[in-house]
Parts: C-alpha cells; structure tokens; sequence
C-alpha cells in the first residue's frame, strides 16, 4: 500500500491517546444522528405551515426517518463485518451530508421526507458501526468510559436539539436546521478518513456472504411492526391498518427467523443470543429507552395541559433528564472499568425506577417533576454505558457490527414502544374516567400522568431485576480469541 497514503493514519496511531481520537470522531457522528432525531420535532409545525399540509401529513418528516434507521442498523451492522467498519462509517458522513442538503433544499414535502430516507441511511452507517468502532479501538480496562463519552454524545444531542433548532428556526428558517449538518459532516467524513484504524474483514468464505432474503425480511418486518406501533396512536389499535401491519410484521419476522437459521452466513446470528449478556443487555436496554421516551413524550403534556406552561418553556423544563443522562454517563464509564459492569446497571436502574416512581407525587407544580425528571437522567446515565460496554465486551471479534446494529435497533424500537405505551395509557385513562383528552378536567388529566408513569415504572422494575439477575460483565480480548465468551454462553 502507499506509504503517502498510509501517513495521516501513521501519524494518528502512533500517537500515546489515539483511541480517544477515535472516540472523538465516533463521538461527532453520534451527535450528529441524536441531534437530527430530537430538532425535527420543533420545526414540524414550521414545514406544515410553509408546504400547507396537516401536522399529521407532516409527522412522516420525522416517522421515515426513524423507520429507515430501525430497519437498516442490524442490516448495516453485518455489511460492516463484511467489507469493515471504516469506509462504511465514513461513507455514512458523506451519505448524512448530501440527504441533509437535500432536505434543506426539498421544494416540497415528497422531496423532503424521501431525502429524510437518505439522512437516515447515513445515520445508519454511522450508529451501526460507532460502539462497534469504540469497542476495537479501546483497551478494555477502558471501554466502559470510552463507551460512556459516546453515550453522552447522544444525550448532547437529545437534550440541545429543542434549542439549537428553536434557534436556527428563529433566526433563519427551518431549513437551516438541515444546512447546520453540512460543514459539521465534513468535518466529520474528513476526521473518519483520517483517524479511523483500518479493520480486518471477513476472509473468504461464508464469512464473506451476505443473506439478501434475509435483509429484505427483516427491514419489511420492523418497518411494518414500527409503523403499527407509532400510527396507532392517530388510528387506535383496533384499526384494521394498525392490526394487520402489526400481523403481517410478526408474520415477516418469523419467516426472517426460518430464512437465518438455514443461511449459512445469516444477518444475525442467532447463536449470539446464547451469550446472555447479550441478549439480556439488549433486552433491558430497549426497556430503559422504552421508559426514557414515554416520559419525554409525556411530560410536554403535563406542562403545557396541565400547568399552562408555553411550549417554549416546556421543552427547557425536560431538559434536566438528558441533561442528567449526559453528566452522568462518561462517569459511569469510568465505575464500570474499576468495578465492572453489574454494580452500576443495577445501580441506574434503581435510580430510573426511583426517578419515574417520584413522578406520582407531582401534582401541579414544576419543581418537583424537574428533580425527578433529572434523577431518570442520571439513572439512564449511570446504567446507559455499562450495560452496552457488557454487550459489545460479550460479542466475538468477528461480529461486533452486528451487534452494535442489534444494540442501537434495540434502542430504536424501545423509543418506539415507549412512545406509543405513553400514548395509550395517558389517552385510556381519561377514557375510563369518561373523559377525552381535549375535554378532560385538570384532576382527570393528573390522574392520566400518574397512570402513564405508573405503566412506565412497571417497564423500570423489569429493567431493575434484569439488571440483578442477569450475569456479570465479560473481559473477552478483542484481539486475542474467544475464549471468555464462549465460557460465557455456557454460564447458564
């Protein structure tokens, strides 16, 4: 290979701190993909008004692109294993650059929900492979705060993207919201193919193919069980588009299963799942996002129904839970290096569930609901990097993109499910009280809040006794063999 070539990535990696500036590149991407989910809600009403379409029609802006990142990043997550994790997360910054412009520049709505698809591929290709990419490039007595620095790149994200994107809007339209990523994403593509190490791929073989039907089954099932999900709240889930594409998405992700168990190189493998680190770190990470995004969609309507707050000032008063999510999670990192990984999951989830529990004391003030809003944050952040670096450490070499994909999907669908539990909890409680939500009394729509954060402290519980009783971290050697994972697949 050329040595001119080779120097700027010579000159990086032979540095003494050159995994942390592959941290800080991986940490741009994820700030950009959190940043680009959480400012889309703050200019939908801006995009209705100037393309004159409902706010319903309008909502598909920010639903296609969470559809596409959810049934690509396992997909995308196997490609990386494939052909390498580099080119496909540079290549992910310049595909997020050309769907952001085009965004900026949609003439109309058609135009800006297909160059939504395209950010969101970009997206894809940069989360699928980010804590695949910190996972190789970090010793292990260090993965936990690497792991936990990139978590905090999306709580920044979450938490400023309310307030970048009232400020751009503000200040120069809603388009600018798109334009911003541009010179940010160069930045970004130029750093990845600076900095970024180059990863061994798959040799020849079975190793090397990729299950076509299988990815074609898999993106179909989770766009037809995540639409169900989310449209169900607009429809109700006795619609017969909600019942049938929640039935023909389970339907796909059964013949998704058969389809992988006989391929010989299969989108997931699901052999994985015998690590149950893995699997149960998944599990209850798709549960605490579940309980994180209920409460974030939730508690808009508390502030704005209930104590008559504008939205401007709502948006800020949720800002203490990512905000606790972003202090908390490179700290926790670092306690799970020193301590391992079990102390402090089972440690945020308790904090979550105390956060969520506290919200049933609320009752017409603000205060209160901010200190709890923030001790969900920093539960979310003290359990967040932990229980991903548990399951990134669980996974073989040769298979951490798909596992990354697998973790980051997970998260997608929680936030989903979180949403749509919220949704339906807040709605049917004012229903049996024989109320609607835009003719309930004040009294009624507490009573709603309470039994929406109830419902979610249910889901916190389920995330506390995983996190006890699951098994404990794993110190597997990226670089040197499997052995401590496959004595973890038979720990049980």
């Amino acid at each position: 290979m050329n040595t001119a070539h080779q120097f700027p990535l010579k000159f990086f990696q032979n540095r003494p701190n050159y995994p942390w500036y592959v941290v800080g590149t991986v940490f741009i991407g994820a700030f950009m993909a959190a940043l680009d989910t959480s400012v889309i809600t703050v200019a939908l009403p801006s995009i209705s008004h100037d393309f004159h379409v409902s706010i319903s029609v309008t909502a598909w802006v920010a639903l296609a692109y969470l559809l596409t990142l959810t049934a690509l990043l396992a997909i995308f997550g196997r490609v990386a294993d494939i052909v390498g994790r580099r080119p496909l997360y540079t290549i992910g910054f310049s595909v997020f650059i050309v769907g952001s412009a085009a965004c900026g520049m949609a003439p109309n709505l058609t135009v800006l929900i297909l160059a939504r698809i395209v950010q969101a591929v970009g997206a894809v290709l940069l989360q699928s492979n980010s804590i695949a990419i910190v996972t190789s490039a970090v010793p292990e007595h260090s993965r936990g705060k690497a792991i936990g620095i990139q978590g905090t790149a999306l709580a920044i994200g979450l938490s400023l993207g309310p307030t970048i994107g009232g400020f751009l809007i503000g200040s120069f339209g809603w388009r600018s919201i798109f334009y911003v990523n541009v010179p940010v994403g160069i930045i970004g593509t130029t750093l990845a193919a600076l900095i970024l190490p180059r990863d061994h791929v798959a040799g020849s073989g079975p190793r090397r193919k990729f299950d076509y039907l299988g990815a074609l089954l898999l993106a179909a099932s989770l766009v037809f069980l995540l639409y169900g999900v989310n449209q169900s709240n607009e429809q109700g889930w006795g619609s017969p588009v909600i019942l049938s594409s929640i039935a023909l998405g389970l339907i796909l992700l059964v013949l998704f299963y058969l389809q992988e168990k006989r391929h010989s190189a299969p989108i997931i493998d699901f052999t994985l799942f015998r690590i149950k680190n893995l699997t149960w770190g998944n599990l209850s990470g798709a549960l605490s996002y579940a309980v994180m995004y209920g409460i974030l969609f939730i508690v808009p309507y508390y502030l704005e129904v209930v104590i008559k707050l504008p939205s401007s000032k709502s948006g800020l008063l949720t800002s203490p839970l990512p905000l606790g999510m972003m202090i908390l999670a490179p700290i926790a990192g670092r306690i799970a290096d020193r301590l391992g990984e079990k102390t402090p999951t089972i440690a945020g989830a308790a904090l979550m569930l105390v956060g969520v529990a506290g919200l049933l004391l609320v009752s017409g003030d603000s205060l209160t609901l901010i200190l709890f809003l923030f001790i969900i944050g920093v539960g979310m952040g003290v359990f967040t990097p932990p229980n991903n670096s548990s399951v990134m450490g669980s996974t073989p070499a040769e298979s951490l993109g798909v596992s990354s994909g697998m973790l980051n999907m997970s998260r997608s669908f929680g936030q989903s499910v979180g949403i749509a539990l919220a949704f339906v909890l807040y709605q049917s409680t004012a229903a049996v009280l024989g109320y609607s939500i835009n003719n309930a009394t004040t009294h009624v729509l507490v009573d709603s809040f309470h039994a929406t954060a109830t419902g979610l402290a249910v889901i916190g519980v389920m995330v506390l006794l995983i996190s006890l009783f699951r098994t404990t971290g794993s110190n597997r050697n990226l670089n040197g063999g499997n052995s401590r994972q496959m004595t973890e697949i038979n720990l049980e």
